[in-house]
């Protein structure tokens, strides 16, 4: 029996999708046997999500820029074995510009999505999105980066225009991420998307658009959002002690772990576990949870690199958190990111048990 929050939630025209997807990013690598396992593990974790999800479309969030298409190539590869198999298929583009002057440049939108239908052995993507807010000097490509969706859009050969969400380093300025919340405002004024795509999890600082939380804000524009990266790559669940900031894309933009750093997020999550419990899973759990649960018209895209991870992702999500629980969970985020020692993480949890 599915739980009524994990059933197929409406994204965006027409797109109906279980809440939780994955996150696609399958590095390139130079070393053939090292790429060949990293597609073996990717391949496996596809196949898993497939058995888990009985009750809905699988929502594949990948980009022309991961592996330098390496991951699109990955999940064509999949869609060739499994054509029956209900999948929603998400790219994105702006990063790669190729031989043109920019990325969003001329016909370039539409010679890299042609490119991506290839990869992925697909003739419609359900949603394309547009990955950066650089559109040129004085924004002289997106009038016609803008064109460029709504014809795809009208041709039906794209269902959904996506958007990125405002965003930049976690240990950006309020200053900074004030200035990108108004760029993105004034970037979603003219793009009018149908989703918007956001890396979201405890790190990320609030952001308010036009007195709003993203979630409120794109629930009363009727806007679909996806929220990736909801475990920070490992840092939430605890097992991301042997990343190196060197395996890791810009676009993750990782907190700089120093000691201190360390020994707060480790107390935090010694604070979470002492509150819901240290079974298997448990911190896995609330972080998806404290996503999943933002609202109906989220999808949460999770990464991963073989099929334990995502056996681990599907089957810990159990019974949605109670309203009490989130709120302790957001306390403690909150503390996370404020940097609070954890002493005063457990003064504040307990605040909001009593």
């Amino acid at each position: 029996m599915i739980a009524h929050d994990l059933a197929a939630r409406h994204l965006c025209r027409g797109i109906f999708a279980y809440p939780l997807g994955l996150h696609c990013e399958v590095p390139a690598g130079r070393d053939t046997s090292m790429a060949s396992t990293n597609a073996s593990g990717f391949l496996d974790g596809l196949r898993r999500a497939v058995q888990h999800v009985k009750h809905g479309t699988i929502f594949l969030d990948t980009a022309d820029s991961y592996g330098h298409g390496h991951a699109e190539r990955m999940i064509g590869r999949f869609v060739h074995e499994h054509q029956d198999l209900p999948l929603y298929l998400s790219s994105k583009v702006g990063r790669v510009r190729g031989s043109a002057p920019h990325p969003f440049a001329g016909r370039h939108i539409h010679h890299q999505f042609e490119q991506s239908l290839e990869n992925l052995y697909a003739e419609q993507l359900d949603l394309y999105t547009l990955e950066t807010f650089d559109f040129g000097p004085a924004d002289c490509y997106l009038g016609n980066a803008i064109d460029a969706m709504r014809t795809l859009r009208e041709l039906e050969s794209i269902r959904a225009i996506g958007m990125r969400g405002p965003h930049a380093d976690y240990t950006s300025s309020p200053e900074e991420w004030e200035r990108q919340a108004e760029r993105f405002l004034y970037l979603f004024r003219l793009i009018k998307p149908d989703v918007v795509w956001t890396r979201f999890n405890a790190f990320t600082p609030a952001v308010l658009l036009d007195g709003e939380d993203l979630f409120s804000f794109t629930a009363r524009h009727g806007v679909g959002l996806v929220l990736a990266a909801p475990l920070a790559h490992g840092v939430l669940t605890g097992s991301s002690a042997g990343i190196s900031p060197s395996h890791l894309s810009a676009s993750h933009a990782l907190p700089r772990l120093t000691p201190p750093l360390t020994k707060r997020i480790s107390d935090g999550l010694q604070t979470l576990r002492d509150n819901f419990g240290d079974t298997p899973g448990t911190l896995t759990r609330l972080a998806l949870r404290s996503c999943l649960q933002r609202g109906d018209n989220c999808v949460v895209v999770v990464g991963f690199s073989n099929q334990d991870q995502v056996e681990e992702n599907y089957r810990c999500l159990g019974p949605a958190l109670t309203e009490q629980e989130l709120g302790v969970v957001d306390e403690i985020y909150a503390h996370l990111r404020a940097g609070l020692q954890g002493d005063s993480v457990q003064r504040v949890v307990e605040e909001a048990l009593a």
